[in-house]
């Protein structure tokens, strides 16, 4: 079922349950998700390019957590990301805080998440650049996740890392020989101390009962395209496809997920107003980068990563820009040519392309 009737009927329970926990950024998630896709997003007036029907859509609100939108920024992100793969093995690199600290990421999401970048990074450096590991300096991409498959605020950071790396003292492209990479207890000991570090430049510290032992996963993915699909899902949308949104019954929302253990789907349910506040409670602060790029991996670093291509034969061809999909006329179904498009109004008026506020049904 879709997002925006919950809004419309839990917001008023979730402002009231949790006033002093709601952000102004969860208040504009809420409002652009309550929007999209009606008039009060906005509307493009199209005309048909073979009957000349004259029809009106709805703009997407673009808000990143907005379930949704941005398909097409999804895809171009992932087409780029292709782009770049090598003839290696790949490894995704799982950096986990433990549960002690999440009251800490929360309440200072935009230092303790850059920390985690900062920390988790620097660990991978270090290793990669050692000549007892590999010598060499290495590409990575990390992609920032909040949540646990039950919608649980859970924050750790995946890295994708090629099984290679630059030699720049000799000028060649050192493989990682095998399945293996690096060695997950020595990787999560440094990684504690790094992070440690890193919360102490900007004044702040672990809590005291955080763990000694932390955990870091170093998985062997193949040749890398399966974990880059894998971490597009939840790049430039909400956590939660409305596919999984199940029912609505009695002040309870059923959602279904895939258990992480075993594989299989299951499902849970909440009080509405819960719901929403799992999913506000990954509502990124505004301007904040869920995925970087860093080595021969960086946009700065295209002739470096082109050298690195020609070292292992990689033939790449160079492929057409993706044209965001168009409007087909829904009399022919042929294409449709855009006339105007129009904002948003300046006060938006009442949102009613949704049908009206359910009802709840009935207890058995």
């Amino acid at each position: 079922m879709e997002l925006a009737p919950l809004i419309d009927q839990y917001r008023d329970a979730l402002e009231a349950k949790y006033a002093d926990r709601l952000l102004p950024g969860h208040h504009a998630a809420l409002d652009a998700m309550r929007r999209c896709r009606t008039s009060a997003a906005g509307e493009i007036l199209t005309r048909c390019t073979g009957c000349g029907q004259i029809e009106w859509h709805p703009r997407s609100c673009g808000h990143r957590s907005c379930p949704k939108c941005q398909n097409h920024e999804t895809t171009q992100w992932l087409e780029r990301q292709r782009e770049k793969l090598l003839p290696v093995d790949y490894f995704l690199v799982t950096f986990t805080l433990p549960r002690q600290l999440r009251i800490l990421a929360f309440a200072h999401q935009r230092e303790v998440f850059n920390a985690l970048f900062c920390a988790a990074i620097a660990t991978l450096k270090a290793f990669g650049l050692d000549p007892k590991h590999l010598g060499a300096e290495l590409g990575m991409t990390a992609v920032l996740h909040t949540h646990s498959r039950q919608l649980e605020f859970h924050p750790h950071l995946h890295v994708i890392v090629p099984g290679g790396g630059v030699d720049r003292k000799h000028g060649t492209f050192k493989r990682i020989p095998g399945a293996y990479l690096f060695n997950e207890f020595a990787l999560a000991k440094v990684f504690r101390g790094k992070f440690r570090d890193a919360l102490a430049k900007i004044g702040l510290t672990l809590p005291e009962n955080t763990p000694k032992k932390w955990v870091v996963d170093c998985e062997h993915v193949g040749r890398g395209e399966s974990a880059l699909e894998y971490l597009s899902r939840y790049l430039y949308r909400g956590v939660i496809s409305e596919a999984n949104i199940l029912h609505h019954r009695d002040g309870q929302v059923t959602f279904r997920y895939s258990d992480s253990q075993t594989g299989e789907q299951r499902t849970r349910t909440l009080p509405g107003e819960h719901f929403l506040w799992l999913l506000l409670q990954h509502v990124l602060p505004r301007g904040f980068h869920r995925v970087r790029d860093y080595g021969f991996l960086h946009h700065n670093a295209q002739r470096i990563r082109q050298i690195v291509q020609l070292i292992l034969q990689v033939t790449w061809t160079p492929r057409p820009k993706r044209e965001r999909p168009g409007f087909c006329c829904s009399a022919c179904g042929k294409p449709m040519e855009v006339l105007r498009v129009y904002p948003p109004p300046i006060s938006p008026v009442p949102v009613l392309a949704h049908g009206p506020p359910l009802l709840l049904e009935p207890a058995m």
